[in-house]
């Protein structure tokens, strides 16, 4: 039999996830990382970057952290130019915002921090795609980020004036922790379609659709045989992946199987617990 293949035009939608402190949650995501609110009601906010919803945050008072469970590793905001993290370096290192860590992926350039509930945050631009086509698996790597060259986007990083993230910013990928890195491939490349794009053993793998580095990243490295995040704790509640149509969702669905049917759309669980909207774009 043929291996199923999701549509190239496949991308990652926004990201849920539960918070202990709404209010708090807000002034990080929109002050720190530099997002818009979009819209708030009834313990839960939605925001984004040019009217595009990106992160909806549902507050459970008194959720403590997800850590030693599955669930979200981070997830990736991807703005459209290198100049614009740059921007948002400059921006960081005048509020003196903790960071993670600041990455050279060869396909990408990062920077990591967390949230006030330990949600992980890339913030990255990627090279041009000529630079990685067809050579992620030999190419895709973690080196240190050179600070100096990204800086020198901007005419003077002290001043350079910071408004939030531009418009074109989007979910580019979702990392997850699972339980079993071969679970998590069977899943999301024998029964989604992914493309496994690289591998390390069985702690970590990357997938993606139209041959992108990766829209999907899965690791063990913090979650082993762990279970998932339960209530009471700030979890991921879903990601969505959007299909290019009403049609190649329909296909899709046709091959997952067992569903559940939520007012967000079908929703897929893959083997750790993590739970995918599947939505038409």
């Amino acid at each position: 039999m043929t291996a199923p293949t999701i549509p190239p035009a496949t991308t990652m939608g926004a990201v849920h996830l539960s918070v202990s402190d709404l209010a708090r949650s807000l002034e990080f995501w929109e002050g720190t990382v530099g997002l818009e609110a979009l819209e708030q009601a009834d313990g839960r906010a939605s925001l984004g970057a040019g009217g595009r919803e990106l992160l909806v945050l549902v507050e459970e008072p008194g959720a403590r952290p997800a850590y030693g469970y599955t669930g979200l590793f981070h997830l990736a905001l991807l703005v459209p130019a290198r100049a614009d993290l740059a921007r948002w370096l400059a921006h960081a290192a005048r509020e003196r915002v903790p960071l993670q860590g600041l990455s050279d992926h060869y396909v990408s350039e990062a920077i990591y921090l967390g949230d006030p509930d330990g949600h992980g945050i890339e913030i990255y631009a990627d090279r041009p795609r000529q630079v990685w086509a067809g050579q992620v698996d030999l190419r895709m790597t973690t080196l240190p980020l050179d600070v100096d060259a990204l800086l020198s986007e901007l005419d003077d990083p002290d001043t350079e004036p910071f408004a939030g993230l531009p418009g074109g910013t989007r979910i580019g990928h979702v990392h997850l922790r699972v339980a079993r890195v071969p679970d998590t491939v069977d899943f999301y490349r024998d029964i989604l379609g992914f493309e496994v794009m690289a591998r390390f053993d069985d702690q970590a793998v990357f997938l993606a659709a139209g041959g992108y580095h990766h829209h999907i990243g899965a690791n063990t490295w913090q979650s082993a045989g762990a279970l998932p995040a339960p209530e009471g704790t700030a979890r991921l509640l879903y990601t969505t992946v959007v299909l290019p149509d009403e049609a190649a969702r329909d296909e899709l669905l046709a091959r997952v199987g067992e569903l559940e049917q939520t007012p967000a759309g079908p929703l897929v669980r893959d083997p750790s617990g993590n739970a995918l909207v599947l939505a038409a774009a």
